[in-house]
């Protein structure tokens, strides 16, 4: 391990101590939902730093809020859908701006940053069917699956590869490729790093995992494949990868669905990284570990976004998807 990423460590080990408090906190079904969301916010316009080759537009006719994050340079006709992290109870756009900003600069591919609606006003599948509806409308718009890469972290990292299942079970053709940064994948919590890399874990408050999922089920089943990849029939998705790291109760999640996704013979490549953190490629070029991880993503997306692109394929795909 760094010594950079044993400093990053420490730091979101000891966060609480740089706001001030001295326990770390605890969240329960007590915990003010609308003040984690404030404090979300704020904290993302504080640290968000936009790159001056990155732009940034907001994205018209959407069937949800979203937002064209363009490095310079960027191929029109390629995308990547980017699914946002934040628990199921918060984030959106605005928060992920900047990581977000950050993120296409490295692997200079354009992103849709888009709001899906959050539990507990709006459960499970609310996020997949928002995700669903703005994956159809990108390719109303004439974009090739081929041409499209889904990425998420976090919670994003689930709803993603929960909307892969879904598309896949309404018959819609499926993007290039998914990559997932620490996913929830498994609303059950069965995985054992939920016991055995708590106190390793910096990142997850106790009680956090139990009621932020308690909240995004809702009424529903746990283990429906939309809420719970994990749980899914994975037949026919495309190449996904996915980082996670030794030092998170979310471990588990990613190699299981690891071993499953291979048992249905999909494309997978699950990395787990000694010593690391929830989400820690998005932090790079901050340390090593990294850099190095989203050297792997990078390498994976152009491996697997479509190499051709022109005009005339995008119009007749749009034309044939109109129709049909």
């Amino acid at each position: 391990m760094s010594v950079k990423g044993r400093m990053v460590h420490l730091m979101m080990r000891y966060r609480h101590l740089l706001k001030g408090k001295i326990r770390r906190e605890i969240i329960d079904k007590n915990t003010s939902i609308e003040r984690l969301r404030m404090e979300c916010e704020k904290t993302a316009e504080r640290l968000a730093n936009i790159p001056e080759d990155v732009t940034i537009d907001k994205a018209a006719y959407l069937p949800r809020y979203g937002e064209w994050i363009k490095p310079d340079g960027a191929d029109e006709g390629k995308a990547i859908l980017y699914f946002h992290g934040g628990g199921f109870v918060m984030g959106n756009v605005k928060s992920h701006r900047g990581i977000v900003s950050n993120f296409v600069k490295m692997v200079g591919y354009k992103a849709l940053l888009f709001d899906y609606r959050l539990a507990p006003e709006f459960p499970a599948p609310a996020a997949v069917n928002d995700s669903s509806a703005i994956y159809s409308w990108m390719l109303e718009q004439g974009y090739l699956p081929e041409n499209i890469i889904f990425v998420g972290d976090s919670a994003g990292g689930g709803i993603a590869l929960g909307t892969l299942i879904k598309l896949r079970d309404d018959g819609i053709p499926l993007p290039a490729a998914c990559v997932a940064f620490s996913p929830s994948l498994d609303m059950t919590i069965s995985g054992e790093s939920h016991l055995t890399r708590a106190k390793a874990d910096p990142c997850t408050p106790k009680g956090m995992t139990e009621t932020y999922y308690d909240y995004y089920v809702g009424d529903g089943n746990p283990m429906h494949p939309y809420s719970s990849p994990l749980f899914g029939d994975l037949t026919g998705l495309p190449p996904i990868m996915i980082h996670v790291g030794n030092d998170e109760v979310l471990r588990d999640d990613a190699t299981r669905f690891g071993e499953k996704a291979d048992f249905f013979n999909v494309d997978v490549r699950v990395k787990v990284w000694k010593g690391m953190f929830h989400c820690f490629p998005l932090l790079a070029p901050m340390f090593e570990e990294a850099t190095e991880a989203m050297k792997q993503v990078n390498a994976f997306i152009k491996q697997n976004m479509h190499k051709e692109n022109g005009a005339a394929a995008a119009f007749l795909y749009m034309m044939m998807y109109l129709r049909f």
